[in-house]
């Protein structure tokens, strides 16, 4: 099999030869995005809460956080993660590096999308909450996260896409996610046109369907669908009572009539 095409046209690249390192790149991809974005919504909500601490020094210290993530390049920060804490003698593996990077860079924005979410909910839920007998945390979580949840989601598809998007310059690591198997199969075929453009639509054929899902999500929850299975089942025995009310009141009204 010769893997250098003379061919001059498009798709001259054996493909079927290199299907399972594509498939096995398209996995690291998608692991490297879902560890990542797991890793940066859980720090990030942290962050946010820092910043909205009443004590100065914690939102002194998630300040600086912020604005040094927000304004060093992500691929500053790959390098420094793999190849700057190697020369201090901490040396961490390729996928551990690249979704730490990943990480404490997209934890920055989302920290700022979940302060503006969570200062966006109006002072009297809070009031309302501890009228009923709730302490901060039954507020925070039964109160304040889930509509701060519904302002932030927007934002966070964004970045989730983003983020998606962002694996690929994990190339300069050698990660072996998409972008660092297209430029190994660049480098079989010398076929650099044919072999992007494939990988650009293997990103395309993630990143389309995965932003229309999460607008759909929006749309959703803008309608008032509930996010939780516990609240929908809880909406649903409600609904379902009050049906059942009015059914009651309907035949009463008609036994009263005869």
């Amino acid at each position: 099999m010769s893997n250098i095409s003379t061919s001059s046209g498009l798709f001259q690249v054996p493909w079927s030869d290199y299907r399972p390192d594509l498939l096995d790149a398209l996995g690291r991809t998608v692991s490297y995005t879902l560890v990542s974005f797991v890793g940066a919504v859980l720090l990030g909500l942290a962050v946010a809460l820092l910043r909205l601490s009443r004590a100065w020094p914690a939102r002194a210290v998630a300040a600086v956080y912020t604005e040094v993530f927000k304004n060093v390049p992500l691929l500053a920060i790959i390098f420094l993660t793999y190849f700057g804490l190697a020369s201090a003698g901490l040396r961490l593996d390729v996928f551990t590096a690249g979704c730490l990077s990943l990480v404490v860079f997209y934890a920055a924005y989302l920290s700022e999308i979940f302060r503006s979410a969570i200062s966006g909910v109006h002072a009297g839920q809070t009031e309302a909450g501890q009228a009923l007998g709730l302490g901060r945390a039954g507020i925070f979580g039964h109160v304040v996260l889930p509509q701060a949840v519904r302002q932030a989601l927007p934002g966070t598809n964004t970045m989730l896409v983003d983020l998606l998007k962002s694996t690929s310059l994990l190339v300069t690591v050698s990660a072996a996610e998409l972008m660092s198997e297209g430029r190994l199969i660049t480098s079989a075929t010398f076929r650099a046109l044919e072999v992007y453009l494939v990988i650009s639509a293997l990103y395309f054929a993630l990143c389309y369907p995965l932003s229309q899902l999460l607008l759909l999500l929006e749309r959703k929850v803008r309608a008032g669908v509930p996010l939780s299975p516990w609240r929908r089942r809880r909406m649903r025995t409600a609904r379902e009572l009050l049906a059942a009310d009015v059914r009651t009141d309907t035949e009463n009204r008609k036994e009263a009539a005869v």
